[in-house]
């Protein structure tokens, strides 16, 4: 069983004979394993691709670079339907990372959450994986952006990951990882 990071799909692979439907299967212990590695892998490179976006729009006022071209498609996706980023003026482009923007603290921590959360299905390991590859998507988008990213980024970051240990804590998981 594979998870891809287009927004909940999930696709048989050759190592998994039958889509496990409604929970009424239970999953062996690589295929958890296997499931795990995948959330990690994609929460990652959607926290990732959140964070870059993020930035690239709030730079705006510092002169856009005509390297968000690249996101075109990914802006579809997540159900940007507004003018190219390119175009905007620079209140525009204030108001999409405004509170209450697409690209606001609230409405991107919230996509990144959820992904995280819903991809878990409440399994406490999966939501740990998830959590994880949201760190280490914060930490290459740094590293990409060269150093610290701007505080917008700080701030969603800090929110997501508060909301997966809040549902975590929902869910009655410690927040802690036990097994450090």
């Amino acid at each position: 069983m594979q998870i891809s990071s287009n927004m909940g799909v999930v696709a048989s692979t050759q190592n998994s004979a039958v889509t496990k439907t409604l929970f009424t299967e239970k999953l062996t212990k690589e295929e958890v394993d296997d499931l795990k590695e995948q959330i990690t892998q994609n929460a990652n490179a959607f926290a990732f691709d959140y964070t870059s976006v993020q930035s690239s729009v709030s730079s705006i006022k510092d002169g856009f670079a005509q390297e968000y071209k690249d996101f075109q498609s990914f802006l579809g996706d997540i159900g940007y339907e507004g003018k190219p980023i390119a175009s905007l003026t620079q209140s525009e482009a204030a108001e999409l990372v405004s509170e209450d923007g697409i690209f606001g603290i609230k409405q991107t921590s919230e996509r990144i959450a959820n992904f995280v959360i819903n991809g878990a299905g409440g399994d406490e390991d999966m939501l740990r994986a998830g959590r994880e590859g949201m760190l280490r998507g914060f930490a290459e988008a740094e590293q990409m952006w060269g150093g610290k990213l701007p505080e917008i980024s700080q701030q969603t970051m800090a929110k997501a990951i508060e909301m997966v240990d809040m549902a975590m804590s929902d869910l009655g998981f410690s927040i802690l990882n036990e097994e450090v």
